[in-house]
């Protein structure tokens, strides 16, 4: 199911699709259904959890700190399989407020969607892989300040989402906005 995922729009309808189903919606249902073998649309979710309303539930920001940790290290190692550790996949949001959430991103996705295709692909190879999980690594690092910094998590929330994109749809000039982001996120972080 997460080959097909070729978009933001794409992810985001499957989401709700699962929000549904259920009063409460755990992390390990949404993996489940995004893709334990699918890095992109994993690290395009947890930023796009960042950049919606949802970072501004006390501790969400250092919850997908944790996914993106994993994440970025998996990436760095190599690894085929997508883990995560049982006691992180319990963790659950009320499936109204993960609809919500996904209401108020539809828009954006669907403009966002119009501009991806393939480009710059050496960014999105091997090697780029690599240079992203090492931003990855630093963004997550950085995460748990964010929680005190007004709108910082959101900002990394959108790089997250980038790289995540750039992943699913092999862009590579998305690569190059999300550093842009991450640099804005740190700026905003030292000078606050």
């Amino acid at each position: 199911m997460a080959q097909d995922l070729k978009n933001l729009q794409q992810l985001l309808d499957h989401i709700a699709r699962i929000a549904t189903e259920q009063e409460r919606v755990s992390l390990e249902r949404v993996v489940e259904a995004v893709g334990k073998r699918s890095f992109g649309p994993l690290l395009l979710l947890v930023g796009t959890i960042l950049a919606s309303p949802l970072s501004g539930i006390p501790g969400m920001p250092t919850t997908m700190s944790i996914f993106v940790f994993l994440i970025a290290v998996q990436l760095l190692s190599g690894r085929k399989h997508f883990w995560l550790p049982q006691w992180l996949l319990k963790r659950s949001v009320s499936a109204n407020r993960l609809f919500k959430a996904i209401q108020w991103l539809q828009p954006s996705a669907r403009l966002i969607d119009r501009w991806v295709r393939p480009r710059f692909t050496l960014l999105v190879g091997s090697v780029g892989t690599h240079i992203i999980a090492i931003l990855c690594l630093l963004i997550a690092m950085g995460t748990p300040a964010m929680e005190l910094v007004p709108f910082s998590a959101t900002i990394a929330g959108f790089a997250l989402t980038t790289l995540g994109l750039s992943l699913v749809a092999q862009d590579g000039l998305l690569v190059l906005i999300a550093f842009t982001f991450a640099a804005i996120t740190f700026g905003w972080i030292f000078f606050f």
